[in-house]
């Protein structure tokens, strides 16, 4: 239907996110504050309770639809309407694999795939047990692959081999990684959620990690504050009969795994294996009604066995309420011995283990995102160097990581060969001149020898900086890498053309004078990091927001990305008209220019992590904000929507730029400090009184402790003059997680 992709991603994000929820429902279904009621397949009245910003989308949703015009937006959901439901396509399990006793053919319906070179059954998975063979999922982990790249450089940095899975289990430094929840990289517990999770059960054995493996899910989450406070004795552990002790002693009492249901339903009721495994797989399927015909056959069995029968049926409750989200305990266990083998090789050889995470990180935005954890670990990621790196990241013998030469844009598999094979065969690279003489120039060509350049692969050579490599001297037509290229090239020609001849002895001797490279301005950092972000896609050397982490997270700005996704969407621009916005960069272009009508008008780029955004400044804001237009300025916009003269589109109306660097100082209104107690320590205490006393000024400081098992609350406010915003508390709040912060702005 031709919808343009923001559109309709734009109305994607109407419908809300809570699971079960059906357009035809959104559009249809009674609305109310506390959100939508249905009729379900049962007749029976439904209500899904939806938070207000859900609850805004229904309206907006429901007033597309509603659009008397031949508006497109209309058009499409009412198709949408019309398709939901009806099955889209067909497709593959990525891990299913049937298996039978005898030849598929003859007992289920197959078919062939283009995706796959096995057959493919024609009938549902959920169904295919009821056809008389087995169904086993074969799971393929990339975080085996992370396993096996870190062991491989473990070898080849420390000549140790590890056999991971006869690592002991009772190590203290991977339990302490645990308990601080430093657990970026780590398998199934690097979801920021987890963080006070772990900093609050202080998990000490194997069996801990293995319950919050199991726990961590919507639903059993609710059990996860009781676990950990039975745990460290803030709860009693009661058990509804005697019996129940032997198997839920080690989960403190709560039902964590559908192993724990099959002993007990024996134990307690009389089951036979065979029919406790009925139970499992019923609560697996969420199969109410096996459940319920099994209740009757436990109860009877029970009381046969003198269990009091209110006992039962609380305990048949729990196993109801526990069937909506049974975990299988070898399921988890694997996975828990999986995610501590990775925890313990990022604690023992943190180096290797990170390079390994890069390795395979895949995206752009995950190699960032690994890079900066890297950084809190107190990881130098450096840049890749001539006689250092090889294809992948690899720690060097300081416990640096290097960047990969096949991270590099324009450095083809060849040169990389080329340039590894001759370093060990041959040595270290001595100069850019050594370099030069020595590989060979049909695989690493004049392309990739530039973007070694322009990535720091020659930082190594003192004698030239990156900006020399590419002058051309006022004067003269060559590069400074084509001049390399030409001295590379007589020599090699000078030394073929000599070879089997009788001055073959002489043309060793002969010296041919290296190349000078007259010396020019040095890089601006801003340069050298475009630079960088060209043939590496990241910035290497740092990035220009560095320094501003705290203003971006606190500040109400909002990311690029998000903000393209606004201003690209007419419909998401509409719905946002008037609502104040803020976001912020560094300036990469800003052009003045002027209109047909003899105007001068601005246009400006600027870049954070997340993407880029450019906007235009137009009469008196062109005239306002003209300083603010020069490359390398980190700045904050403020703004809002509006509709454009055009019509239907709608633009962002720039009201104040401020410089980032000074926007703490000026714009800092009140800072609220959110934490639980257990977190307060004498340093931390030492730290802010001095900081403040430091650095006097006129912002609130505000402090509040909350204590969440009691419930209990306490406000302190600074009662002196106030204090100024600082980077000193900015580095201190952003590297203590656990602390909540909350800034006022002026003008706010």
């Amino acid at each position: 239907m031709d919808l343009p992709l923001p559109e309709s991603n734009a109305l994607a994000k109407l419908v809300p996110d809570k699971p079960g929820t059906e357009l035809v429902h959104s559009l249809h279904a009674k609305l109310s504050n506390e959100g939508y009621t249905f009729i379900n397949s049962k007749g029976a009245e439904e209500l899904h309770s939806l938070d207000t910003e859900a609850i805004e989308g229904i309206k907006r949703l429901r007033e597309i639809y509603n659009l008397t015009t031949n508006d497109l937006r209309t058009r499409v959901l009412k198709e949408a309407e019309r398709l939901e439901g009806s099955v889209r396509n067909t497709g593959i399990h990525a891990a299913g694999i049937i298996i039978a006793p005898r030849d598929l053919t003859d007992l289920i319906p197959i078919a062939t795939s283009k995706e796959s070179n096995l057959w493919v059954t024609q009938i549902e998975g959920k169904l295919i047990d009821e056809a008389g063979v087995i169904k086993m999922d074969f799971l393929g982990l990339k975080t085996l692959s992370i396993i096996k790249t870190a062991l491989e450089l473990i070898k080849q940095n420390h000549n140790i081999d590890i056999d991971i899975d006869y690592i002991s289990l009772t190590d203290e430094k991977t339990y302490q990684l645990f308990q601080k929840a430093n657990c970026v990289g780590i398998f199934q517990f690097e979801a920021p959620h987890l963080v006070s999770v772990l900093k609050d059960m202080q998990p000490t054995t194997f069996e801990d990690l293995i319950a919050l493996n199991a726990l961590n899910r919507p639903g059993p989450a609710q059990y996860i504050p009781k676990y950990i406070r039975r745990k460290h004795g803030k709860e009693p552990v009661d058990y509804e009969i005697p019996e129940l002790e032997e198997f839920l002693a080690e989960t403190y009492g709560i039902t964590v795994y559908q192993e724990q249901v099959m002993l007990l339903s024996q134990k307690i009721g009389g089951f036979t294996k065979g029919k406790a495994d009925v139970l499992r797989k019923a609560m697996g399927k969420k199969d109410r009604a096996t459940l319920d015909s099994m209740k009757e056959a436990f109860i009877t069995g029970a009381t046969a066995k003198n269990h009091p029968i209110e006992k039962l049926e609380k305990i048949w409750t729990d196993w109801e309420a526990f069937a909506q989200y049974a975990f299988n305990k070898s399921h988890s266990t694997c996975y828990a011995f999986v995610a501590y083998q990775t925890a313990y090789l990022k604690a023992h050889y943190p180096s290797e283990y990170m390079s390994a995470v890069l390795n395979h990180a895949g995206s752009i935005e995950k190699i960032t995102f690994f890079m900066e954890e890297c950084k809190r670990m107190g990881l130098q990621v450096s840049g890749p160097d001539i006689n250092e790196s090889i294809k992948g990241f690899s720690p060097n013998k300081k416990g640096e990581i290097r960047f990969g030469l096949g991270g590099l844009k324009g450095v083809g598999d060849n040169a990389i060969e080329n340039i590894i094979d001759e370093r060990n065969k041959n040595g270290l690279y001595t100069d850019i001149f050594n370099f030069i003489t020595r590989v060979n120039l049909k695989s690493t060509n004049k392309k990739s020898i530039e973007c070694l350049a322009y990535g720091g692969g020659f930082d190594c050579f003192s004698q030239l900086h990156r900006a020399q490599y590419f002058n051309i001297p006022e004067g003269e037509r060559s590069t400074g890498i084509e001049k390399l290229i030409g001295y590379a090239q007589t020599k090699e020609s000078l030394l073929t053309g000599t070879t089997n001849t009788l001055f073959g002895d002489l043309a060793q001797v002969m010296k041919i004078p290296e190349p000078k490279i007259p010396p020019c301005e040095v890089w601006s950092l801003t340069e050298k990091l475009a630079y960088e972000k060209d043939v590496t896609g990241i910035f290497l050397s740092g990035h220009p927001l560095d320094n501003y982490k705290f203003e971006l997270k606190y500040y109400g700005i909002k990311k690029l990305a998000d903000f393209n996704e606004i201003k690209d969407s007419s419909t998401l621009a509409q719905a946002n008209v008037g609502k104040p916005f803020r976001i912020a960069g560094l300036v990469v272009d800003a052009q003045h220019r002027i209109t047909k009508t003899n105007r001068n008008y601005g246009l400006l780029s600027i870049q954070d992590f997340t993407g880029k955004a450019e906007l235009a400044l137009w009469s008196d804001d062109y005239v306002k904000f003209t300083n603010y237009l020069e490359i390398g300025r980190n700045i904050m916009i403020a703004g809002f929507f509006k509709q454009s003269w055009k019509g239907n589109a709608y633009e962002f109306k720039v009201t104040q730029i401020n410089l980032l660097e000074t926007a703490k100082q000026t714009l800092t209104k009140s800072v609220e400090l959110t934490l639980n107690p257990l977190y307060i320590s004498v340093e931390m205490v030492n730290f802010i009184e001095k900081n403040i006393k430091k650095n006097p000024g006129k912002s609130s400081l505000k402090f509040i402790i909350i204590e969440p098992e009691e419930n209990l609350k306490v406000t302190l406010q600074n009662n002196e003059k106030g204090f100024t915003m600082n980077d000193d508390m900015a580095e201190f709040l952003i590297n203590n997680p656990e602390v909540e912060v909350s800034v006022g702005l002026i003008g706010n």
